[in-house]
This record gives C-alpha cells, structure tokens and sequence, in this order.
C-alpha cells in the first residue's frame, strides 16, 4: 500500500510539472525573463520556506544546526540544476521541442536515478540503496528493468516528435532549418541532462537535513511511519541554487533585452501578469512537494526519480494531446506517439511493482 501512495504522489507531482507553464501563457506584453523570473521568485524563494514553515516546525534550526559542507554541497548541485534548466532551452532550439525534450528528459531520468546508487557503492551510507543492491535483488532487477521500459518510450516519443516534424508544412520546416544544429543541439542537450539531475544529487547531499526532520517528528508521533514532508526543508536549500542561477541570467536578460521595464509597463496587465507567474511558480514548486512525499513512501533509491521524469513526459505529451499539438499529422505518428505514452504508463507500473516487492 505504502508502494501505491508512493506511485500517486509521483503522479500528482509529475502533473504538477507537466502543466505549470500553462498559466505562463496567459501573461501578456512580457519578455520571457521578465515572466519567469516573477514565477521563479515564488517557485524557489517564496513558497518553498513557506511550505517547510507549515509543515517542519522550527526547520530553520535544522538548516542551521547542519554541517556547512552538506549546506554547501546541496547549493552547489542546485546551482548547477538550475544551469541545467537554462541549457534546456538551446537543446530544444537546436534539436526541436519533441527530439531535444525527449533527449533532456532520459538523459536526467538516467543519470538522476542511477549514478547515486553507483556513489554509494564506492562510498557506503546506512540506509542507501546501492547499485550492487539493484542488480542482486529481485525488486531491484524489476526497478531498472522499468528504467528500460521508460527508455524505449522516451525514444519512441522523441521518434514521433521528428516524424512530425518532417511532416510539417515546408515553408515552416525551411524557415527554422537555420536553427536546426545536430551536433551543437546534442552537446547542449547531453550537458543539460546530466546537470539536470543534479536536483536528485542535491536532494542526496541534503539528505541529513530530511532525516534530522524525519527523527523529530517520529518522536513527537510513534507509530506514524516515516514522515511524508521530510524533503521539504532540503528544497529550500537546493532552490536557493536553483535560484541563484535563473536570477543571474534573467537579469542579464532583462538588461540585454531592455526589458526590464516590464515591471512597471502601465500597457501591460501587471497585475495579471504576477498573478499568472505565481501561479506557475506554485504549481511548478508542487511538482517537487508530491515528490517528497512519495518519496518519503518509496525510500531511498532510483525509484522515485523514474518515477517523476516517466510522470513529467507522460502528463507533457497528454497535454499535447488534448490541445491538439498532434493534429493532421499522419496515422502512424499518432500511432508512434501513443505507443511511446503506453510504454512509459507499463513502465511506471514495472517501477511500481519492483518496490512493492521491497
């Protein structure tokens, strides 16, 4: 049952993370730093203390009583996942939305879920699930072969993007062949995957945080089980990270562009504006508050990591479809697209059901 929570909590993150840039839509007369930022503000700086303040009491006790090498090393990976993120968007420039996302996306699913197993082989910790663990272990054996299932759907869903793609119209496809940067676009995309799954490293390096968060509120609730919002005051650690990096380059952005009149346009909906960056900041920070908690369900391991990416491009490519990104293109690209989306869904019940077996 615990295995089950652990699956629907990744679920609501992983829509959560599929849907925040929605709101980001409805903002008007903005540059894209301009609006980011405003959500990235709540997203990284404002919610996440607020959520560890309603759920962690006294959690900046346990920030501060931490070891100033774990503090720093947790920082460090998010400031390098943050550089991730922005190095997501040159992928896409260079690869398209379907080929680079979908390159991105595994490459951090692998990275993220597999190489902390290998560092704890090299450097054993208590309670860590090692890499020798995963292959010598039937609930391990099933946890990667779901790695693998949701690999093959990612390709199937990066093969259906570029099958699309040559189906468009060929003044669209002339138009943006310039950009089109097969070599460039992979080095990009590779770099932008393994810094992406610095989050997961950096929710490792902040780890004693959690469990000190963990050890208190067992103690105030015997019997309770192991604490859903223990994650909650690592976040706020590794978005300070995240932070610092999307903050430096938005502002050289904003200074670039001349954009940063954009907070105080009397022609722009300002108010609106805000409203709807805060509102995907919030939804965005979600993503990650369901992934604490599921897991909290599912321990310590790749799992959870499969999970949240096999959950992000499930619920994007959804999305594509209900607003019909995918509309007139051929019979065996849809085709294409929906086997790759029910590959990943097997893959998340593989996943699922390795940890039941644990």
């Amino acid at each position: 049952m615990s295995a089950l929570f652990g699956v629907i909590f990744h679920f609501i993150g992983g829509f959560a993370s599929g849907s925040f840039y929605i709101p980001y839509k409805k903002v008007k007369g903005w540059a894209w730093e301009s609006y980011w930022i405003v959500g990235g503000i709540f997203s990284w700086l404002i919610v996440p203390p607020l959520a560890a303040y309603l759920t962690i009491p006294n959690y900046t006790d346990i920030i501060s009583a931490t070891d100033g090498g774990i503090l720093w090393l947790t920082y460090m990976f998010g400031t390098l996942w943050g550089i991730g993120g922005l190095t997501y968007g040159l992928g896409v420039r260079y690869l398209g939305v379907s080929l680079g996302s979908s390159i991105i996306l595994g490459i951090s699913m692998v990275f993220g879920s597999i190489l902390p197993s290998i560092y704890f082989d090299i450097f054993p910790s208590e309670g860590k699930d090692t890499f020798t663990m995963l292959i010598s272990n039937t609930w391990g054996q099933m946890v990667l072969l779901g790695l693998l299932i949701c690999t093959a759907g990612i390709i199937l869903c990066g093969k259906a993007g570029v099958m699309k793609e040559k189906e468009q119209d060929q003044e669209i496809r002339n138009s943006s062949s310039n950009e089109f940067k097969i070599g460039l676009g992979l080095i990009v995309s590779i770099i932008s995957g393994v810094l992406s799954a610095c989050f997961n490293f950096g929710l490792e390096a902040g780890k004693p945080m959690a469990e000190q968060a963990n050890e208190i509120w067992k103690a105030a609730n015997p019997g309770g089980g192991e604490f859903l919002f223990q994650n909650n005051v690592t976040y706020v650690v590794v978005l300070w990270g995240g932070l610092t990096t999307n903050f430096i380059w938005c502002m050289i952005l904003n200074f670039k562009n001349k954009t940063f009149k954009n907070y105080t346009d009397p022609k722009t909906p300002i108010l609106k504006n805000v409203a709807f960056s805060a509102l995907a900041g919030i939804t965005w920070f979600l993503q990650f508050f369901f992934y604490g908690m599921g897991e909290s369900r599912l321990g310590n391991g790749p799992s959870s990591w499969i999970l949240h990416m096999a959950f992000i491009i499930l619920i994007a490519n959804v999305w594509g479809i209900i607003l019909n990104e995918w509309k007139g293109v051929s019979r065996k690209t849809y085709t294409t697209i929906i086997m790759g989306i029910v590959t990943i869904v097997v893959s998340v019940l593989v996943v699922g059901y390795g940890n039941s077996l644990k």
